[in-house]
């Protein structure tokens, strides 16, 4: 699984290339062993197309499988980073209205803390990169948390109760979303998909080969179509790798809602 996250973090096209050429080996491969079994004077076996038609259709079941996980998971991290841009303004605007000479500072770290929620979304599929954005942020959530706790406790009415509410939505939100990121298509789900795709192309070649039957054409548009939603597939499961990766625009539309001079400067 390394050498296929290497070869997807470096290009996703270097990996449809990769793939797209193994399929057509196999599928070389079988036709081979299909004309040879068929020169050996044996008769085509009938049983054959129905044994690739089932293996065509478990392709096709375990595709829909996939898409459908990485679809949902591409989903979860979009909707995480909306609610936690929500979140994150419902936060900034009651540190705004608390009346309390920490308010200012607090809703300062908001609109840091902001951007920094930004930087780990865009981050590149660099483990140390990640790992610091995740170490600054556990820092300036106890700054955050330590201008709530002398809040609430010279204040313990009702207003900085729900400023202490939407801190806790912040942090909710940001231990969501670092969940959501981590979370990616399961090794043997992949190792599944690749290897049915593989199988079934050997064996429609097989089939095609014991018939006398070549089809180049409609054997590399069948072998780039299965690439192409395959790749799509591992582009939608992956958080930081390819190009199908969430937008961190909720976070800067909810800096320019801090007003100029709110937030910092856009790194």
């Amino acid at each position: 699984m390394t050498i296929l996250a290497e070869i997807l973090a470096f290009s996703l096209f270097a990996f449809w290339l990769v793939f797209f050429a193994i399929q057509w080996t196999a599928q070389a491969i079988g036709a081979w062993l299909g004309r040879r079994h068929t020169a050996r004077g044996a008769a085509p076996a009938e049983g054959v197309g129905v044994v690739v038609g089932g293996m065509l259709g478990l392709l096709a079941f375990v595709l829909a499988l996939t898409l459908s996980f990485a679809t949902a998971r591409f989903e979860e991290r979009r909707q995480g980073t909306l609610m936690e841009a929500n979140a994150l303004g419902t936060a900034w605007l009651r540190a705004k209205a608390i009346g309390h000479p920490r308010g200012e500072e607090l809703a300062h770290l908001f609109a840091e803390y902001t951007q920094l929620r930004a930087d780990f979304i865009t981050a590149p599929a660099d483990r140390e990169a990640v790992r610091a954005i995740n170490a600054k942020t556990a820092d300036l959530q106890n700054r955050i948390w330590e201008h709530v706790t002398v809040i609430v406790r010279e204040r313990p009415d009702a207003i900085s109760s729900s400023l202490m509410a939407a801190t806790n939505e912040v942090f909710d939100r940001a231990t969501a979303e670092r969940f959501a990121f981590g979370q990616t298509m399961p090794p043997q789900m992949v190792w599944l998909l690749l290897g049915i795709a593989v199988l079934s192309i050997g064996a429609l070649g097989y089939q095609l080969g014991m018939r006398g039957l070549s089809l180049p054409i409609l054997s590399v548009l069948l072998i780039a179509m299965w690439t192409s939603v395959i790749v799509v597939i591992l582009d939608l499961s992956a958080p930081r790798i390819g190009s199908l990766r969430s937008s961190a625009a909720a976070y800067y539309w909810t800096l320019e809602g801090f007003g100029p001079g709110a937030a910092p400067a856009r790194r």
